[in-house]
């Protein structure tokens, strides 16, 4: 059996391989992280793996029963682990389930820290995360940042609790609360950044408020082509902000944002504002009209 140093010295080199310099190119700091905080610490003993078996069902994975194959999960860097369905309507104690609703889990390792990579947070810097989720992601954030100076958004009071129980045990000084993640956590603003682990179609006006002129969001946005996409913003300090895409990805959507719209109310350009151009060499554009 592997042990938990060569599972997680296996799951670095190969997030090392992905994009072109790997997720944790001139990020020392976030290696440092990973290598400190053991993932394992915040993974429930049961969890659903979400890619289906031949009867159609998504199986359940128990550290009790299944030691080595849950501790590889744990560290495989592109499984994401689900630890809710049908915000707790499905219990896990059933077993294996028909049911795709997730409602909240463990992200992947590689996104969790292609996230952070584009965060960067500095030491001493007031950062605001946005779904706690099980406290991984808070960990390792709190490990640059330092005590005192994040704080985390739950919005379900179980989830925030246990999070804040393993975060207590590891040592970390970190805010938890459990709140709508739409609205922020207004007693802690401003902040200098914000990173959101749970997408979004529209960007809360609080967030655009709560952090610094200048500052840094990070958060998944929904888009028309059936994936999300990780996007920056800028604030302007005036509740206005200014970003752009960085790659895709597929996120859970704020609980008060699930249901979605047509996508003109978001912004979106419709399908024939889009132009596309190809060269006699083959590369292809597309872009917006103006």
């Amino acid at each position: 059996m592997a042990t938990v140093v060569e599972l997680r010295e296996k799951c670095v080199a190969e997030i090392d391989t992905y994009g072109r310099l790997g997720y944790f190119n001139d990020r020392p700091w976030l290696r440092r992280a990973f290598f400190a905080v053991p993932r394992e610490d915040y993974t429930p003993t049961r969890v659903w793996v979400p890619k289906r078996e031949e009867d159609g069902r998504y199986p359940v994975l128990d550290r009790r029963e299944q030691p080595e194959t849950w501790l590889r999960a744990v560290y495989s860097p592109r499984l994401a682990l689900i630890t809710q369905i049908a915000d707790g309507a499905v219990r896990i104690e059933d077993g294996p389930t028909v049911s795709s609703v997730f409602t909240s889990s463990l992200s992947c390792p590689a996104v969790v820290v292609d996230m952070l990579h584009y965060l960067n947070p500095a030491p001493g810097e007031r950062v605001l995360e946005i779904g706690t989720g099980a406290g991984y992601s808070a960990a390792l954030t709190a490990e640059r940042v330092g005590p005192g100076n994040l704080t985390t958004v739950e919005v379900q009071h179980e989830l925030a609790d246990l999070a804040r129980a393993s975060l207590q045990r590891a040592g970390y000084d970190i805010h938890v609360h459990a709140a709508d993640g739409e609205q922020g956590w207004e007693a802690g603003a401003p902040y200098d950044r914000l990173i959101s682990t749970a997408g979004v179609r529209q960007v809360p006006a609080a967030w655009l408020r709560q952090v610094k002129a200048g500052g840094l969001i990070i958060t998944p946005i929904a888009t028309p082509m059936n994936r999300d996409a990780l996007m920056w913003l800028r604030p302007d300090g005036e509740g206005g902000a200014r970003g752009a895409l960085i790659t895709d990805l597929s996120f859970m959507k704020l609980t008060s944002q699930r249901e979605a719209g047509p996508w003109r109310e978001y912004g979106w350009p419709r399908l024939p504002d889009y132009e596309v151009t190809v060269t006699p060499d083959g590369e292809q554009r597309i872009r917006t009209h103006g």
